[in-house]
């Protein structure tokens, strides 16, 4: 789906063809110079040997070389040599970051439903030297201990806590990796999970839950706040009952609200009046 940044080792090859050359033509002009055939073939020889010596690492690159088979060094960036005959590379290892896609089909959760996860891993070599010499082919084998990590731990998770612990789920297995593979040279930077797939008749029960459980908190919300204002209703009646005063500061209060938007006159009843003039009464005092 995405191409490979445009990065090409042309230039690396061109210089070592280029180098060889020179070697073989400076040869070849001292060999016209003094007249001497052998300079020719000795000229031929320096610089195929120039070349298979002499190598360019590019700054992203490593190199690994061995000696007489084993391990000696690992090499690079920039134009190294190697001891003709006596060492060789074996080979180069790119350290940027790689990104490596992979999935787990009906893997069975704690409660036993089946999904199908996908996910991406994150990951670079930081040693070469050990990624080649302790594992074949170390891509496969990430991708494979990836695979078989996400599917132990999707094992231990619930469906209904996939949604909430996704974070902690990546975090769990970037750990599990990093431990595993941290021996070999290579650390993992990050695992995401794009997506998880659920059974379409498990997502209409898991539907019909959410609301349940949505409708079931809405109404021990409304459940709560019916009992804070009955409770401030019966504290309110206590203070009416204990205090005249109060009773009668309501009463203004509920003429003044019911006419200062739009005005108008008020028809008092006589109990209602009563309460003026009582209130009357308590502010002269």
């Amino acid at each position: 789906m995405f191409e490979d940044t445009a990065t090409s080792r042309f230039g690396a090859v061109l210089l070592r063809w280029l180098l060889a050359a020179g070697v073989a033509a400076l040869f070849m002009a001292a060999a016209w110079y003094f007249s001497s055939p052998p300079l020719v073939v000795l000229g031929v020889v320096a610089g195929i040997v120039l070349f298979s010596c002499a190598h360019v690492v590019l700054e992203w690159e490593r190199t690994v070389v061995l000696r007489f088979g084993k391990f000696n060094r690992v090499a690079g960036p920039g134009l190294i040599f190697m001891i003709p005959f006596v060492e060789y590379s074996a080979a180069t290892v790119d350290l940027r970051m790689r990104s490596t896609a992979f999935k787990a089909e009906h893997v069975l959760t704690s409660d036993l439903v089946p999904v199908d996860v996908d996910a991406v891993l994150f990951w670079m070599v930081w040693d070469a030297g050990k990624a080649c010499s302790e594992m074949r082919n170390y891509e496969r084998l990430v991708f494979w201990i990836a695979q078989t990590t996400l599917r132990d731990v999707m094992g231990g998770v619930g469906i209904a806590q996939m949604g909430v612990r996704r974070t902690q789920i990546d975090k769990e297995i970037a750990d599990i990796l990093e431990r595993k593979t941290s021996e070999w040279g290579i650390t993992i930077v990050s695992v995401e999970i794009r997506d998880i797939e659920i059974p379409e008749e498990l997502q209409e029960s898991l539907s019909a839950e959410a609301r349940a459980e949505r409708e079931y908190n809405a109404r021990i919300i409304l459940a709560e706040v019916e009992k804070e204002v009955s409770e401030m209703f019966v504290d309110a009646a206590r203070t009416y009952k204990e205090e005249d005063a109060a009773l009668q500061l309501r009463a203004m209060s509920f003429v003044s609200e019911s006419v200062k938007d739009k005005g108008g006159l008020v028809v008092i009843p006589s109990a209602l009046s009563d309460a003026f003039e009582g209130l009357e009464k308590i502010t002269r005092k």
